[in-house]
């Protein structure tokens, strides 16, 4: 670990743990959270891609992966998770405070519309809201986490548009491989054709992760020199390996190369499920990890002093 840590620090450029003006590697958002956010867009896309098709199973599965996943890897990142509440009172000046409320609506409106499917709980007058709420709310918990990279000026390669819209492909991606799982596990589709529309809406969706993923790379690498730090650690440095081989290979070369050769079957689709879902976890931490603060001054001013 120590030797790990040595070198991700003690490199030209980089200022590491010192006063020295230099590339610094943000520790704010680690492990933890990145594990919140997957299970975010995880269970919210699985939510959306369910409520699309009418697919109970998957509404509830989608329920619970963002309400007490999500919830759970949040609270253990937060210093004083008693006080977590108070993240909700400024919607209007932070995303993470319109995250949780997107939640409050994903988690409160979803379970009301479970009751309605599973007992008629729910006025026929109100069901369409019900419906549109919490549609809304989870399409706010799929992106709201890209929105709040994307604001953090101060790391280039995070303040870009992409970043929701990488959210939102992934956990729709996510959606639609576990929903194929589902149906292949014996719980039924209530309309047969649904199972050949999401099987192409998953190959068209790895095509755009793909796409996402190199316009994330081409826009770093012509960046400014914070975010060009990043394109390098990602693509040539310690962070390469599992970027290039578990997120673009394992993540989406191979499952794509899958679907389109070999015959879907159960086998297959859980292969192309697990690998996606490595290859959404490593981005989510390497994003994280890939994360380098723009410095004060220029590193070529570093070295003239």
């Amino acid at each position: 670990m120590f030797k790990v840590s040595l070198k991700n620090v003690l490199r030209p450029g980089f200022a590491g743990g010192t006063f020295k003006s230099g590339y610094r590697f943000q520790k704010y958002w680690d492990t933890p959270m990145a594990t919140a956010f997957f299970c975010g867009e995880t269970g919210a896309g699985l939510f959306i891609v369910s409520m699309l098709m009418d697919f109970l199973p998957g509404i509830i599965l989608g329920l619970l992966i963002t309400g007490v996943g999500k919830t759970f890897f949040h609270l253990t990142h937060m210093g004083v998770p008693s006080k977590a509440w108070r993240a909700l009172l400024r919607p209007d000046r932070s995303w993470i405070s319109r995250g949780l409320w997107g939640i409050v609506f994903f988690v409160g409106f979803g379970s009301i519309h479970v009751l309605g499917m599973l007992f008629n709980v729910v006025p026929a007058g109100l069901e369409s809201a019900v419906y549109i709420l919490a549609i809304a709310g989870a399409m706010v918990v799929v992106t709201y986490q890209g929105f709040a990279m994307s604001h953090s000026t101060a790391i280039s390669f995070w303040s870009t548009g992409l970043m929701p819209i990488s959210s939102m492909l992934y956990g729709l991606l996510m959606g639609t491989s576990l929903v194929l799982v589902l149906s292949l596990l014996g719980f039924s589709i209530s309309n047969p054709e649904y199972f050949s529309m999401v099987g192409l809406a998953q190959i068209a969706l790895i095509i755009a992760v793909q796409i996402c993923l190199l316009s994330l790379l081409h826009g770093a690498k012509n960046g400014s020199k914070g975010a060009q730090q990043s394109y390098i650690l990602l693509v040539k440095d310690f962070l390469a390996r599992p970027f290039l081989f578990g997120v673009v290979g394992i993540g989406s070369i191979i499952p794509l190369l899958i679907l389109l050769f070999i015959p879907t079957n159960f086998i297959t689709s859980l292969i192309v499920t697990g690998c996606i879902m490595l290859g959404f976890y490593l981005f989510r931490l390497l994003i994280f990890k890939a994360g380098v603060l723009d410095p004060i001054l220029s590193p070529a001013d570093i070295f003239k002093r």
